[in-house]
C-alpha cells in the first residue's frame, strides 16, 4: 500500500488517473466505430441498426474509461467513473459543436447520451 504525503500529490493522481481513462475510453470508441463502419459497408445496416451500435459504443466505451479510472486512481472508484463519463460526455458535445456548428439531435437524445455515458462510466468504476 502506497504512503500518503500530501493532498497535492492524491489530486496529481487523481488527475493523470482521469485522463489516462479518458484517453482509453476515446481509443476504444475508435476501434468500436471503425468496427461499425465496417459492419455497415459489409452488411448494409438500416439506421435503426446504427442507431443501437452507436449506443453501444457510447455504454461501452464509459464503462471501459470508468474501469480503467477506478484501478488507477483506487479511491471513490464510483465517482470518479461518473467524472469519466460526464468528460467523455462533454467532449462528445464539443466535439459535435465543432464539426456542425451546432448541437445536433433533440434535447431528449442528448439528454439520453448524457445519462448513456454518466451511467457506462459510472458502472465500470463500481465494478473495478
Amino acid at each position: 500500500m502506497e504512503k500518503k504525503t500530501g493532498n497535492g500529490q492524491y489530486v496529481e493522481q487523481a488527475v493523470i488517473g482521469l485522463l489516462k481513462s479518458l484517453l482509453c475510453a476515446f481509443v476504444i470508441s475508435g476501434i468500436l466505430l471503425v468496427l461499425l463502419t465496417f459492419l455497415l459497408y459489409k452488411w448494409n445496416l438500416d439506421e435503426g441498426k446504427v442507431t443501437v451500435g452507436i449506443i453501444l459504443i457510447y455504454v461501452l466505451s464509459t464503462f471501459v474509461g470508468g474501469f480503467v479510472a477506478g484501478k488507477l486512481i483506487r479511491v471513490r472508484k464510483f465517482l470518479w467513473g461518473l467524472a469519466c463519463g460526464l468528460l467523455y460526455f462533454a467532449l462528445l458535445l464539443l466535439v459535435s459543436f465543432g464539426v456542425y456548428r451546432s448541437l445536433q439531435g433533440s434535447g431528449a437524445n442528448i439528454i439520453t447520451t448524457f445519462l448513456l455515458c454518466a451511467g457506462g462510466g459510472m458502472l465500470g468504476g463500481m465494478v473495478s
